[in-house]
């Protein structure tokens, strides 16, 4: 198949990675309304178009937190995206430079920071949680400082662990698997030699990279799951977030807010962004899209500080409806992981190009030539 949208990635990752890869990047939590909510949210929002309006230049250029951007998108943090592709997010941080965009590192990455400065020359955003060891926090936040990081995204709803059931039932992540589910992933790797030889042979070590010094006995990823279930912080407060920036001076901007008191909480404690998230569906169930949620919390602090969504974005167009509602930007998340899982960095270029592309269209036949001028105007009640 020749790759024409995000959903054509999303089809070629099924085919070229073993199942519990595929089903860790393509599912979410419980019944997965609210994954299937956030897409069709978007579906339901109606551009308005315009003609005859001089769209001979149009303008994705933006700056998000003194960073200058090719387009208001940037590729959200995604973990194991090591285990997609080899060395996953080197690759990807590759393909967001030369698009210039940014990427942002998960904590759970398989490559580290350094190695994501190294393999791409270009130091990303870094993904954090709040977690218990504060000493290991704070050397992480030291190490991505001194690499010269620019923005922290600290997520926030993560306080215990979404119930994943897809995951539940291929043992991603439920300790030692029975005899049985062991031959079934040896069978199902196997199934999948492009996988296997890329990723599997090629692609070591299969660690948290951040968070191999925090455990020096790992060798795998099975044993890096007690520590991280360890230090999930249920007891954290915005009071925690004077902590963080005791220990950041740059931008911090606040991953996983759905509720515009929580946005304006966010703003007295002096945040400099929030991403409008539900964790891509991956956390408690039956909330709202993030695209639903954009516009209150836009009209209650969008003048104070920069609003960020993710969740559904499948193309370009839905990247112009978020900015049309108030969103200065977006993260891309499974969009790009798809990419990546199937086709690699190449696969990463290539979607980039597509949202690019098809940005430029909806703001052309909606006669938006300027992507920072673009509101609700842009819509159709």
């Amino acid at each position: 198949m020749i790759p024409a949208c995000v959903s054509d990635y999303r089809e070629l990752a099924r085919r070229r990675l073993p199942r519990l890869l595929f089903d860790y990047i393509d599912g979410g939590s419980y019944a997965e309304a609210t994954l299937r909510r956030n897409v069709e949210d978007f579906d339901a929002i109606a551009l308005r178009q315009r003609v005859l309006r001089d769209v001979s230049k149009v303008s994705l250029e933006t700056e998000l937190f003194g960073q200058p951007m090719s387009m208001p998108v940037a590729l959200a943090p995604i973990g194991m995206a090591g285990m997609y592709a080899r060395r996953g997010e080197v690759q990807a941080a590759r393909a967001a430079k030369a698009a210039g965009v940014p990427f942002c590192l998960s904590t759970v990455g398989i490559c580290d920071l350094a190695e994501v400065v190294g393999g791409a020359g270009v130091a990303p955003w870094f993904q954090l949680y709040m977690i218990r060891d504060r000493g290991y926090m704070q050397t992480l936040l030291e190490t991505a400082r001194g690499l010269g990081c620019p923005v922290l995204v600290f997520t926030v709803d993560l306080p215990v662990p979404g119930a994943r059931y897809r995951d539940m039932r291929t043992g991603l992540f439920g300790g030692k698997p029975p005899l049985g589910a062991v031959i079934g992933r040896v069978l199902d790797g196997l199934a999948h030699p492009g996988w296997l030889m890329d990723v599997q042979v090629s692609g070591k070590p299969h660690v948290f990279g951040n968070l191999a010094a925090a455990i020096p006995e790992a060798r795998g990823m099975a044993e890096f799951w007690p520590w991280v279930s360890r230090n999930f912080d249920p007891s954290i407060t915005w009071k925690d977030l004077d902590w963080v920036r005791q220990h950041w001076d740059g931008p911090i901007v606040i991953k996983g807010v759905l509720d515009p008191d929580d946005a304006r909480e966010a703003v007295r404690c002096g945040a400099d962004g929030i991403v409008v998230s539900n964790h891509g569906g991956r956390q408690l169930d039956g909330v709202l899209s993030g695209v639903r949620a954009l516009p209150p919390i836009a009209d209650a602090v969008g003048d104070e500080l920069t609003i960020l969504m993710d969740g559904g974005i499948r193309s370009g167009l839905d990247v112009v409806k978020a900015l049309a509602l108030g969103a200065k930007g977006v993260l891309l998340g499974r969009a790009w992981a798809w990419a990546l899982g199937a086709r690699g960095e190449a696969g990463v270029t290539h979607v980039l190009q597509i949202i690019r592309q098809e940005m430029h269209m909806a703001m052309a036949l909606t006669g938006c030539t300027d992507v920072r001028q673009a509101g609700r105007e842009l819509l159709t009640a």
